[in-house]
């Protein structure tokens, strides 16, 4: 059962990947510069102090079920 992600679905720091087998990943770019976040966080997120949405309704997806090469 997906989770969804919280405040990851709208910030500006955060990278998703999603695996062939379904699993997607949300990265925390602040991690990089800034080791008080935590570079995967537990889903949901609820508050973040780092959290700065998207502008212009760039809102995360889910990114789509990869698909098979068969």
């Amino acid at each position: 059962m997906p989770t969804h992600p919280g405040l990851c679905a709208t910030c500006q720091h955060v990278k998703s990947t999603a695996t062939k087998r379904g699993s997607v990943f949300y990265l925390c770019l602040r991690s990089q510069t800034d080791t008080s976040f935590r570079k995967y966080p537990p889903l949901p997120v609820l508050q973040c102090r780092g959290y700065e949405p998207q502008g212009d309704g760039e809102a995360l997806q889910t990114p789509p079920t990869p698909q098979s090469d068969t």
